[in-house]
């Protein structure tokens, strides 16, 4: 019997689930995960991490924007930046605890590697989506292709993680 409520209960959820976000917080929180997986296959602290600051600052504009649009009052640079460090800091202080980052012989020009991709990773997103957002308004707010909007920023990361790739082994 508690099967059978159990499975009629999971069922009837789907007709009510809502629908799936550009970048939910389950996805983010699989790409924390992916870090150790990353380890296990043997791709560098410096690629991983940016594609996790790019994934960062991803869901940050979404949880922004979605925080806005329910209470327009909060929209001030301060509470976004105290955010963004909240943010940050949930998924970088966990890693920083589980030796992941600050480990003395993971570094690259005397920077963490984690973290100087996060760094590489937020910076060039932003970037990305800056670009992304003046080429609309110089297109009377039109995009120039189909997904532009997603082939900007993942195509800005892949480039950024080949650069970094030759940089890391320049050392």
């Amino acid at each position: 019997m508690k099967k059978s409520a159990l499975f009629l209960f999971f069922v009837l959820s789907l007709f009510g689930a809502a629908s799936a976000r550009a970048v939910c917080p389950v996805c983010t929180m699989g790409a924390i995960a992916g870090v150790g997986l990353c380890r296990w296959l043997g791709i560098d602290d410096l690629i991983t991490g940016t594609w996790i600051g790019g994934l960062l600052f991803s869901s940050l504009l979404w949880f922004w924007y979605w925080l806005i649009k329910k209470k327009p009052a909060i929209k001030n640079r301060k509470i976004g930046l105290l955010i963004a460090l909240l943010w940050y800091g949930a998924v970088i202080l966990p890693l920083y605890f589980a030796g992941i980052i600050g480990h003395p012989f993971n570094k690259l020009w005397g920077a963490d590697k984690l973290l100087l991709g996060i760094l590489a990773g937020t910076v060039v997103f932003a970037l990305s989506v800056r670009l992304n957002n003046y080429l609309k308004k110089k297109n009377q707010n039109k995009v120039y292709f189909p997904y532009q909007k997603v082939v900007l920023p993942i195509g800005f990361l892949a480039f950024a993680s080949v650069i970094l790739y030759f940089l890391s082994k320049c050392k």
